[in-house]
């Protein structure tokens, strides 16, 4: 049987259709809805002062029971919120710290908490939600007025299944007392945080009088961390006129004498303790602050304490001065009042905040008021009801009795006394044994004080100016009830220009030059009695200069190729005795075949240097020519490259002869002579070499050149002989073997 043969099929080709879709329609389809929802649903506060995350957060916990009783777990309330807020439970816990009295990031906490919240201080991490506790403050009183009587409008949630507040009714501006920071899609809002007490004044004197200068009520803003504010009249009233602006904050410290150390207690809000330990130690590091000896953080249950240990000598005023313009210890808060009104964001003043505010306030109070109003004339109502039965009770019982059907009760009580459907409904559910006149007759006293109360409500509904009186009432009450004393100190007169310089401190220290370019800076012994310990040298290495000089000295430091570099001895780490110290060319960035000559200190640049050179010339130079206006490091052609220096040694400022330094200079051919710097020629050039001192023949050169201090003694009077009191001399031939050897 032969196969049939069967046409293979083909797979249909399914061709891409490509459409071009200018880009800001594309924007407009798929990015713009993204960004409205982080302005209108995430980012931005409303008028109410909260964003959509801490309204739902906060109505939760009302709707829980929490304004009283005990606290619960965080992680009930976290649990709660996720019906009203679709996000994960991490950003919930993290919107609720920020909300508590333990992290202390509002001046007035809407929860009451137990455990750990970390600080808005510190980075310090807060505990788990399992761990903590929390309650509504009392305070949320404030918040929540109204909220159960139609105050603010109810929305539904986010999948429809239960009621939340568009808004939370207020009955203070929550706007300017809470402090909020939010970024949304090109835009942020940074508000900072007001005094309650300040605030409610100046909304009871705008009520009054809407032109009212508010710098005059609200003086400047507040934080719970505290600090100094520096006020700028000017830059506050920018701020307080168009909702943008900065000032600064400065933190507060005082000085403790007995431990030689400040101790800062407030910070600006906008820092960290962590940022400032991070930014004194950089610059302590980079040499730029060498007061310090320690920094500490020990903040504890007394609240926040940074301690800064001071070395011996450190003026702490002008350290915190220095400290406070280079660290976060002084920062900029900026402002940018950006507030949702009926959901579109707009950049307000202080003053178009207040009156955005009152205006919602009041609607939110005639609500109320309209609400109570509707509850008063249905309880009139059902009164006037009870009124009618008044005249014969026991007509209302025989009818009651003498109803056949429970149906019939209802229109047989409508017709007996002519009273509406919902009155006999009220009638026919009184106890049997509240039928007396005695109870009637009390509740029916009520029906005077509702229609009084009904009349003011109705009064006041009809009146702006007496609902705004209500809303200066309530704000007086808050006030009484609820504000506190300013933790920000106003400062209104501050200085501001330090210098960038680094401060020396000016101490006692002891100088030690040692012969192979070690350099040691050591404390003098805090009594005469203690004991003085040994230096400790490199193996064949000599002291060839110590002395107790000042800690603000400038050492200079002479190289063999002709180059002198300059430090301050505060630049110098403070060692012990049986320390090597720092090896000169290596601490101050010699070139790397250069060796150190010679090392001198001083403070005033006055005296001279005194210069001998290989060839048997020498000068004395002033030593002025090696201060610089600049500070700076090296100075090339620092003394004269006509011949190799073979010693270079500091002169004072002669006055009389006992200020002239004495010189031994040994020569290749074994003569020597003992020279006062007073003979030696004095040129004002750095590069001078001077003249001729020690006369040499062809082939000689001098070999040493060393301080010679007579110390009274019988060898010292046998080198008398090579004492010359003219120059240039040829020297005294040197006969004693040893004292050659000495020499050398």
């Amino acid at each position: 049987m032969a196969k049939k043969k069967t046409k293979k099929t083909e797979e249909p080709v399914i061709e891409a259709v490509v459409t071009d879709q200018p880009i800001t329609e594309t924007l407009k389809i798929n990015y713009m809805p993204y960004a409205m929802s982080v302005i209108i649903s995430r980012a931005i506060p409303e008028i109410d002062g909260f964003k959509p995350a801490h309204r739902k957060l906060l109505y939760s916990m009302y709707k829980m029971g929490l304004m009283t009783g005990n606290r619960t777990k965080s992680s009930n309330v976290v649990g709660q919120t996720m019906k009203l807020n679709p996000h994960g439970d991490a950003a919930i816990y993290e919107t609720m710290v920020r909300l508590t009295r333990g992290n202390e990031a509002l001046l007035h906490p809407f929860i009451d908490s137990k455990g750990s919240f970390g600080k808005v201080y510190s980075d310090l991490a807060y505990a788990a939600s399992r761990y903590t506790e929390v309650k509504l403050d009392p305070f949320c009183e404030t918040i929540f007025g109204g909220i159960d009587k139609d105050a603010v409008e109810m929305i539904d949630n986010y999948d429809g299944t239960m009621k939340e507040p568009a808004l939370l009714p207020t009955a203070y501006p929550n706007i300017l007392v809470s402090p909020n920071k939010g970024i949304a899609v090109g835009m942020a809002s940074d508000f900072c945080s007001f005094n309650l007490g300040e605030v409610c004044d100046a909304v009871c004197e705008y009520i009054k009088d809407p032109e009212v200068d508010l710098m005059e009520i609200i003086k400047a803003p507040d934080f719970t961390t505290g600090g100094y504010l520096l006020y700028d009249k000017e830059q506050m009233r920018e701020i307080y006129n168009t909702g943008r602006g900065s000032f600064k904050v400065r933190a507060k410290y005082s000085y403790n004498k007995k431990d030689n150390c400040i101790e800062i207690t407030e910070i600006p809000y906008s820092t960290k303790v962590e940022a400032i330990i991070d930014k004194i130690s950089a610059m302590a590091k980079e040499g730029k602050v060498k007061e310090i000896s320690d920094i500490r953080d020990e903040t504890g249950l007394e609240g926040l304490r940074l301690t800064i240990d001071l070395k011996r000598g450190a003026d702490h005023e002008k350290l915190m001065a220095r400290l406070l313009k280079n660290t976060p210890l002084e920062d900029s808060f900026s402002c940018n009042f950006n507030v949702l009104i009926a959901g579109s964001p707009k950049t307000l003043g202080l003053r178009e905040i207040i009156e955005e505010w009152t205006a919602w306030r009041s609607e939110c109070v005639k609500r109320e008021l309209y609400f109570n109003l509707q509850k008063m004339k249905d309880k009139l109502h059902l009164l006037l009801g009870l009124k009618e039965i008044l005249a014969d009770i026991d007509k209302a019982i025989k009818i009651i009795r003498n109803t056949e059907k429970d149906k019939d009760v209802i229109p047989n009580l409508m017709k007996g006394f002519g009273i509406d459907e919902i009155q006999a409904e009220y009638i026919a559910e009184i106890k049997l044994r509240y039928l007396n006149k005695e109870y009637i007759l009390k509740r029916l006293e009520e029906t005077d004080q509702l229609e009084k109360d009904i009349e003011e409500t109705e009064g006041i509904l009809k009146s702006e100016r007496k609902v705004r009186s209500l809303i200066s009432k309530q704000l007086q009450e808050i006030k009484k009830k609820y504000a506190k004393p300013r933790k920000t100190e106003i400062v209104y007169e501050f200085s501001s220009n330090v210098p960038d310089e680094p401060v020396v401190l000016d101490y006692p220290v002891n100088v030690v030059i040692t012969k192979e370019g070690y350099f040691k800076k050591i404390l003098p012994p805090k009594s005469d009695k203690a004991k003085v310990e040994e230096q400790k040298l490199k193996e064949n290495d000599s002291i060839v200069f110590e002395e107790l000089v000042a800690n603000d000295y400038d050492l200079i430091a002479f190289s063999d190729k002709c180059q002198a570099y300059k430090a301050r001895l505060d630049d110098f780490d403070e060692i012990k005795p049986s320390g090597l110290g720092d090896y000169v060319p290596a601490k101050l960035g010699f070139d790397a075949d250069e060796s150190c000559i010679s090392m001198i200190v001083t403070k005033d640049y006055s005296g001279y240097v005194a210069i001998i050179f290989e060839s048997g010339k020498a000068v004395l130079i002033p030593l002025s020519c090696y201060a610089t206006k600049t500070n700076r490091k090296k100075l090339t052609n620092a003394y004269s490259s006509d011949s190799k220096a073979v010693g270079i040694f500091y002169v004072p400022e002669a006055q009389k002869r006992a200020d002239h330094k004495d010189f031994l200079i040994v020569s290749s051919g074994g003569k020597a002579m003992i020279v006062s710097s007073g003979l030696l020629t004095k040129k004002v050039t750095r590069t001078s070499s001077g003249a001729t001192c020690f006369t040499l023949k062809k082939g000689q050169k001098i070999t040493s050149a060393t301080l010679f201090v007579d110390d009274g003694s019988e060898k010292m009077r046998e080198m008398s002989r090579y004492r010359k009191t003219k120059i240039p001399s040829t020297g005294t031939t040197v006969t004693n073997g040893k004292q050659l050897s000495m020499f050398n």
